[in-house]
Order: structure tokens, then sequence, then C-alpha cells
């Protein structure tokens, strides 16, 4: 299954999503029907999901989340998740949601409007659902308009909306308030920890300094020390092993393997691979 890269593949074929976008915040409202949906997905933004109707499942690692009507969950970005949509079997299977996409510039905004102090954790705040009530629901339901005169919207009021959901949620929820916080502060966290459970992500290196709460530089010169080899090597190998295994244990098809695997172009992918095993990925097929 190919990975969606959310919120920039959102308005484009297949998916059509509507989506409300500045230049820090992007949103997106899905008023559908759903029944055991599932896409992979990864987070170019953080991430903030309202359920208004039905369920939304989500995998990260090991970790599993279930969001359901009137509930929510800020997930960080650079990260890929696992997510099932499900719609409501007494309402015909309707399914709503509305998902805002913050980048950090914006966190910072508010945070400085706020004067809240970033600090350093070793860890950071735990990721947990948690429910929503009558004041966010109205502020939810006021949005519906911008989606139906995009055209018309004025830059200026539509950040004072965006900025009106932090000013909201850190006085309902001073845990989340925490959260938004360390979502700004880096926290240093152990490269191979960070290698192991994004390899396979479509990432950049610059992204990946960033889950490790290190600049570029300092993640290049630290990965090396541990691995004694680029990260760009280590990753294509730790790939290409991984899409090996994938390919002679189970039935999935090269395509799938590509995607799941990290590359986006099957070409690019087959290339790589016959390069490096010396045969091409479908003679690495099961075969009984």
């Amino acid at each position: 299954m190919k990975v969606v890269k959310i919120p920039g593949d959102l308005p484009k074929a297949p998916h059509y999503e509507s989506v409300l976008e500045l230049q820090d915040v992007s949103v997106v409202e899905s008023c559908t029907k759903a029944h055991n949906t599932k896409k992979v997905l990864f987070l170019q933004d953080h991430l903030l999901l309202f359920m208004m109707e039905g369920t939304f499942k989500i995998k990260l690692g090991e970790e599993n989340f279930e969001v359901n009507k009137n509930e929510m969950i800020l997930l960080p970005k650079f990260h890929s998740i696992e997510a099932w949509k499900y719609g409501n079997p007494e309402k015909n299977y309707a399914y709503e949601s509305m998902m805002f996409f913050i980048k950090d510039d914006f966190l910072l905004e508010f945070l400085k409007q706020e004067n809240l102090k970033l600090f350093k954790s070793q860890e950071p705040a735990p990721i947990f659902v948690r429910p929503f009530k009558e004041r966010l629901l109205k502020y939810l339901e006021s949005l519906r308009p911008y989606f139906r005169d995009k055209e018309e919207i004025n830059v200026n009021l539509y950040r004072l909306k965006m900025m009106e959901l932090l000013y909201d949620l850190s006085q309902t929820d001073k845990s989340l308030l925490l959260q938004m916080i360390q979502l700004k502060a880096q926290h240093q966290t152990e490269i191979p920890k960070v290698m192991e459970g994004n390899y396979m992500n479509p990432i950049s290196l610059t992204e990946l300094a960033y889950l490790s709460g290190r600049s570029l530089s300092s993640f290049r010169r630290d990965f090396e020390s541990i691995y004694q080899m680029s990260p760009g090597k280590w990753i294509q190998e730790k790939r290409l092993s991984k899409a090996k295994e994938l390919l002679s244990a189970t039935e999935m098809t090269v395509a799938d393997v590509c995607y799941t695997v990290g590359y986006e172009n099957i070409s690019h992918f087959s290339r790589l691979y016959k390069a490096y095993w010396g045969y091409n990925p479908s003679e690495s097929r099961v075969t009984t």
C-alpha cells in the first residue's frame, strides 16, 4: 500500500479531501462514508485530529489508539501511521472528522504570545486520546463556512481562527498544552532508536536529525561514529534487506514491497534491488 503524505497529498487524486491552507496551518474536513478503510499516512506536520462521527484507529510504532466521536488526539510530525476509518453503522457508515496540520513556526508564535517557555526533556509527552466538549465542538462548526467560501477568506481572519483553536485548547486541557510545548522543544533520542523506527518512512536526513533532537551536522557525525557508514548507505541497505525478506516470505507484490520499504518509484527500486542483490525483485518471489 502506497504511503500517503499528509497534508500534501490530500487535495490530489484520488483523495480530493476538502482543504483550507495557510502558510503554517492546513485544515482538512472529511465528510464521507467509510467501512474499514485503511491507509498508511506519513505526517509532514503535527496532526491534531477531531472526530465528530465514526472511528479512527491508529497504529504508531508499537502503540495503538482508537479515536471515537467527540474525541481528539495530537500526533507528532515525521512519523508514519497505519490508519483505519470506520463509519457509524447506525448512520449508514457516516464518517466525519477535522484534521489540523500545524507547523512548528505557528506553535512557536502561539507560545511566544502566551510567554510560555520551551523546555527540553529526555522523553516526549505521552500521546493519548482525550474527549472534547461543546466549546470545541462549536469552534469546529464555526469553520464549516470557510470550506464553502475559500475564495473570500481573509488570511488574517483565518490566522486568528487558527490561533483561537490553540487558545481554546490551552484553557481546556493543560496536558495537551504540555504536549504542544514539547512538540516544539527538541529532546535528544538515541540514533539507533530513530533509525530502526523510521528507515522505511519517506523521510529526509534533515527530518531524521529533527527526530533525534540534533542539527543535521551533529546527526551525521554521531551516526557515522555508531555505524561507520553514511546514513544514506545504511538506509538503502536496510530497505533492500527488508524488501528481500518481504518478497521471499510473503505474497506481497513488488509494487507493494517497494512502497512499504519507503521507495516511491518502482523502476528506481527495481534497479537498486538488482544492483545490490544481483537479480530482479520478481526473482525473489516465493514459489510453491
